[in-house]
């Protein structure tokens, strides 16, 4: 039976590298699984790769066909976005194992629909001053960067994933990401231990 790892953190904590160094591991055999946003889309994304870009309307048709298999949203500066993941035939446990990236929420949802012996988190932590440095550098590269949302996103991230709502989530490993390489050996041997013998938890 395949595990589900789901990559989560704060804004700026390295996500989206880490899941792309990962996928290059072969060895490693993670299958991705695309989630749905009806955020806009930005600079450099491409629709199908880091998510399906859809309305509220199509959203709505998903939830009605009880496709949807975990959702969350956020109230923005620019209007509400959804976060979504989607029954749509991409998840296959008892052939392959997947990587994702989410929130704490994700996970939760995610654990509670598939089981919690069949999600596996993957927390990365960094220090707050390097993250909003990175958010602003990332912001900067926008057409028309947004630093009102890089403020709203920082708060959330600070009540999101508070030491309450870790421990609810009963997480314990984390993962420092300062040195890409270092983080991407420390998962990729966890990773490992849990796909060849699953008798040593993540958590």
């Amino acid at each position: 039976m395949g595990k589900i790892f789901i990559i989560i953190g704060k804004s700026a904590t390295g996500k989206d590298t880490l899941y792309k160094r990962l996928l290059e591991w072969s060895d490693l055999e993670l299958k991705t699984v695309v989630m749905y946003t009806t955020r806009p889309i930005r600079m450099g994304e491409i629709e199908g790769v880091e998510y399906h870009f859809v309305d509220e309307k199509t959203l709505g048709e998903l939830k009605a066909d009880r496709k949807v298999i975990e959702h969350r949203f956020y109230h923005t500066t620019q209007g509400v976005w959804h976060y979504f993941t989607v029954n749509d035939g991409q998840i296959t446990l008892d052939k392959n194992n997947y990587l994702m990236i989410g929130t704490l929420e994700t996970y939760e949802q995610i654990r509670e629909y598939f089981g919690k012996e069949k999600v596996e988190p993957i927390y990365l932590e960094v220090e707050a001053d390097i993250r909003l440095l990175r958010s602003i550098g990332r912001e900067q590269k926008q057409e028309q960067p947004k630093y009102a949302e890089i403020c709203r996103r920082y708060l959330a991230d600070e009540e999101d994933f508070s030491e309450e709502n870790l421990q609810k989530a009963g997480i314990t490993k984390r993962y420092h990401n300062i040195d890409i390489e270092e983080c991407l050996h420390q998962v990729t041997q966890d990773i490992k231990k849990l796909t060849v013998n699953k008798s040593h938890p993540m958590l």
